[in-house]
């Protein structure tokens, strides 16, 4: 069974600094893209990063500049370093991750369980 656990969420105020984290574990053959999502109460679940095994990086509009996404395929553990943090960074992230398990089969996409980051003004 495959599992990606986040950690690092917590509560901030506007202008400091969090580091989340998501590790894949399981028996695994690769993973291939990862990335983070959000999502604010009332609000869709939002890409705010991803980055391919290779490490090429996509970022939202909202949050270039201030975060910065990075992975140790060593560990398949992908960070998210978030600088600069304001009150509409407020929500719960979410790990994904794009793996095959199986040699004969294509990947599929998994999901952490979230992690809340809330930002107070």
């Amino acid at each position: 069974q495959v599992q990606l656990v986040e950690a690092g969420g917590g509560l901030v105020q506007a202008g400091e600094s969090l580091r989340l984290s998501c590790a894949v574990s399981g028996s695994i053959i690769s993973v291939n893209a990862m990335g983070w999502y959000r999502q604010a109460p009332g609000n869709q679940r939002e890409l705010v990063a991803s980055i391919t095994s290779g490490g090429s990086t996509n970022y939202a509009d909202s949050v270039k500049g201030r975060f910065t996404i990075s992975r140790d395929n060593a560990k398949n553990t992908v960070y998210l370093q978030m600088n600069s943090l304001k009150p509409e960074d407020t929500g719960v992230y979410y790990c994904n991750a794009n793996i095959r398990r199986r040699v004969f089969s294509g990947p599929s996409e998994y999901w952490g369980q979230g992690t809340q980051v809330t930002v107070s003004s």
